[in-house]
């Protein structure tokens, strides 16, 4: 970087001793030494969060139920056979026997024999099952303008305002989208979005009309009305209008070298992800920040502000990601909290949880509680689970704790371990395979 930088001066020195240059040229180079700006790099372990590595594995067998159930919904014979379920194991995307899960949680699966083979076992849904997909559906139904308004901006954010449905269906349990949403959306908002074949062959969800007032970020939003986080009042000098809230492991926040290292970053002009990125430097500190921006754009449309890593590769070119954009959330931990839970990765937004609990959850956050607690409830009581829970525990008003319990009063835990996921901007990253 220091070489670039002392280039860039080079040049501008010569534009100071030619006054035959233009004045654009002079600005134009101006633009490009900022994006050269440079930022102290920090030496970062990686920290375990116990407290949202409980989250991650609790919404895991929550996702899996909920996709269980709408693949149940979609049968003509509103049940399944253990035989189908095989067949459908990969497409659902789930790694696990489905058999064994299906029969763990009686209360949202009742098995049956087939009527014509009796040592076919067949799974239907409770009567609880079909009455928080009921409230789901409900939900979704309130919701309609809120999911065009979250479709628009994850299109809105591509090069090519384009993305393949299949894609899309990866994020739709992060995004909380109902099932085929395309059909729902072109439907009801002709005029915005439309189902087209790309020229790959593959059906695309392409963005009719742009929107100015959806290009706004939520970090924006945010700082419009002084929302700038708790954890960065101590440095708040320098920063510019837009801060990203950042919530350090322990004993991270008072080392010197890291609030040195906060404060430059904050500093850096930012970027916002509905912005056009084609004249930034592609290594430059400036589409390093753009990038963080971008991502945290994208976690906090997410309903648990989370999503797997995998969903992203997918379209990291789309974004306009680099091809190691996983050394963004190890570099940023103040920002992001990358797990390893439940054999994937999975990039959690830290800024939306405070003690392992979501700031300000979205109603189908409340529902997936509610899920989670019935489905606790079967796992305790097994077979006797239906005798336990009364119809006041599938209202949505009723919702209690993720975990059915109270909420506790301690902090998260963070734990250090000795393996470090970035050494400065000199290291290859070998271990990553992004």
């Amino acid at each position: 970087m220091h070489r670039n930088l002392q280039s860039y001066l080079s040049i501008l020195k010569s534009q100071f001793t030619k006054p035959q240059k233009t004045q654009s040229f002079t600005l134009f180079t101006l633009k490009n030494l900022q994006q050269w700006r440079s930022i102290t790099k920090v030496r970062l372990k990686w920290v375990k969060n116990k407290t949202l590595d409980h989250v991650i594995d609790k919404d895991t067998d929550v996702k899996a139920a909920m996709l269980l159930k709408d693949a149940i919904k979609r049968t003509s014979t509103s049940f399944i056979t253990s035989k189908t379920i095989l067949d459908w194991q990969k497409p659902l995307g789930l790694t696990f026997p489905v058999i064994r899960f299906l029969r763990r949680y009686p209360t949202l699966f009742h098995e049956f024999p087939h009527s014509r083979f009796q040592t076919l076992p067949c799974f239907r849904l409770t009567d609880i099952a079909l009455a928080l997909d009921e409230q789901e559906q409900l939900i979704y139904v309130n919701d309609e303008l809120g999911i065009l308004e979250k479709l628009s901006r994850v299109l809105m954010m591509l090069k090519s305002r384009s993305v393949p449905l299949q894609f899309l269906y990866r994020l739709r349990y992060d995004l909380g989208l109902p099932d085929k949403f395309e059909k729902l959306v072109v439907e009801k908002f002709p005029d915005s979005v439309r189902v087209e074949k790309g020229c790959n062959g593959l059906l695309c969800l392409s963005l009719v009309e742009w929107r100015d007032e959806f290009a706004v970020s939520c970090l924006e939003r945010k700082c419009e009305v002084g929302g700038h986080g708790g954890d960065y009042r101590e440095f708040r000098r320098g920063e510019t209008g837009v801060a990203f809230p950042m919530s350090f492991p322990r004993s991270y926040g008072s080392q010197k070298k890291v609030k040195a290292w906060m404060s430059e970053f904050q500093k850096l002009h930012y970027i916002s992800p509905y912005e056009d990125c084609t004249r930034l430097d592609p290594v430059s500190d400036l589409m390093e920040k753009r990038c963080v921006g971008l991502l945290h754009e994208l976690l906090s449309l997410t309903i648990h502000k989370k999503t797997k890593r995998n969903y992203l590769r997918s379209l990291r070119e789309e974004l306009v990601l680099p091809h190691r954009f996983t050394r963004i959330f190890t570099r940023y931990p103040g920002i992001f909290y990358l797990s390893l839970k439940c054999k994937t990765t999975t990039v959690t937004l830290r800024e939306g949880y405070r003690r392992g609990k979501l700031i300000d959850p979205h109603p189908l956050a409340l529902l997936r509680n509610k899920v989670y607690h019935v489905m606790r409830t079967g796992l305790l009581y097994r077979s006797k689970g239906l005798n336990y829970l009364s119809p006041q525990d599938c209202m949505l008003d009723d919702a209690v704790d993720a975990d059915g319990e109270e909420k506790s009063e301690t902090e998260e835990e963070d734990s250090e371990v000795e393996e470090e996921c970035w050494e400065g901007k000199d290291s290859d990253l070998s271990e990553e395979s992004d």
